[in-house]
This record gives C-alpha cells, structure tokens and sequence, in this order.
C-alpha cells in the first residue's frame, strides 16, 4: 500500500450540528512523508481547550502533533514544514512562544498566516505540518 490512514474519523463527530459529513483522518503516511491535519486547542479526544487563549490551544496542538507524528513513526525533530494560522495578529506571540518552545533546536520551514476565523469560533489557532521519516529510522 502506497500510504496509510490513521485515525479515520467523519466531521460529523467532531463538529456541532452534524450537518457536514466528510470521511478524513489525523495522518497520512506516504512513503517516508507524514501529513498532520491541522491541530488547534481541540484535543485527540474532542474535547476544547484553552477556550480564549491562544497558548493553551497552541500547546494542545503541538502535543497532539508529538502524539500523531509518533503514532506514524516519525518525530517532532522530524517536522519539514510548519504552517500557523492565527484569527488576530496579537495571537502572534503566545503561540509562537508556545510552539517555539516544543521544536526548540528543530529549524523547521514556516509560514504564518492571519485568517478571518478557523472551523469553531472558538479556535485562535492552527498549525499544518509536514514531517517525514529519516532513513535510518
């Protein structure tokens, strides 16, 4: 098989109103490269945290990273490419900060976007990643 899914789930369980109905998963594994769907203040059960604060959400986020890339075989020092979607420039800090402190030492790729808003109007935050699998792992 050229790639794996895991952690399949349907957004029908994940957002409120059941009104959308799409089949998705948490990771993709293709080959040696691993596809995070994006990580916000939701945790690996659906449960929010860190309602009206960025740095909780980012810290949610970057520890359900750590989880998905590791349930993928890979690691956090792994990370290639990081995207971050903030709902308010003066998020900026907090969760870089928070982020920041996870991947110290790493170097990843990064782009910062400002959005009008993310799936829950609760969320301030999301990071996308990318990884990949060394070839001696």
């Amino acid at each position: 098989m050229p790639h794996v899914r895991l952690r399949k789930f349907n957004t029908k369980e994940v957002y409120p109103g059941g009104r959308m109905d799409n089949d998705m998963c948490m990771v993709v594994r293709a080959g040696r490269t691993i596809f995070v769907r994006g990580q916000t203040g939701l945790d690996l059960d659906n449960h929010f945290v860190g309602v009206g604060d960025p740095a909780a959400q980012a810290e949610q986020a970057i520890a359900n990273v750590k989880v998905l890339l590791e349930e993928a075989g890979s690691k956090l020092e792994h990370i290639c490419k990081l995207t971050t979607y903030i709902t308010d420039r003066g998020h900026r800090e907090a969760v870089y900060n928070a982020i920041g402190r996870q991947l110290k030492g790493i170097h990843p790729c990064g782009t910062g976007i400002i959005v009008r808003g993310l799936a829950m109007p609760e969320m301030l935050m999301e990071i996308d990643v990318e990884a990949m699998i060394p070839e001696d792992e």
